[in-house]
């Protein structure tokens, strides 16, 4: 598996998120300030309702805009043994259970998920509980992190 086709597929996903975010903060900016919206009476709130839509879809644009950002700069290196995970790894973590998940510890966009190969990457940060716990660990550590109240422990198979 390669990071740096890793780093491409959030880039375009990201991409994708930004085009339908724009087109969904125009069509809400459109409802709001269209003439058939002008409040008619105090109970009438469409206008009202549709510019707070508005607000709220242009602020979606601008995060994903500066998630963009963060990732076209985003300088990928190779996996460091001597300082253990870093942001810009992809790391295949294994559950007790021997269940393996992939994931990319990037700058933002937390919860975004790709493909590569068939293979499911989910994105990660450094603020997320899991973020902190991968932060300078090596192939072959453990870390225990608590989920909805129970502990749970994962083994770092993997790190690119």
């Amino acid at each position: 598996m390669n990071k740096q086709q890793v780093l491409q597929r959030i880039i375009e996903k990201l991409d994708i998120d930004l085009d339908v975010a724009i087109r969904a903060a125009q069509t809400a900016y459109e409802t709001a300030t269209h003439e058939e919206n002008i409040a008619e009476n105090k109970y009438d709130t469409l206008g009202l309702e549709a510019s707070y839509l508005a607000a709220g879809q242009a602020r979606r644009v601008e995060e994903i805009r500066q998630s963009l950002s963060l990732y076209r700069q985003l300088g990928l290196k190779p996996f460091d043994q001597t300082r253990g995970i870093q942001s810009g790894d992809l790391i295949v973590l294994e559950s007790g259970k021997g269940v393996a998940q992939h994931l990319f510890l990037g700058p933002d966009a937390a919860g975004l998920k790709v493909y590569l190969d068939d293979t499911l990457i989910t994105v990660i940060t450094p603020r997320a509980p899991l973020g902190q716990n991968l932060l300078g660990k090596l192939e072959g550590d453990e870390l225990q992190i608590s989920v909805n109240g129970s502990r749970q422990s994962f083994e770092v198979t993997r790190v690119l």
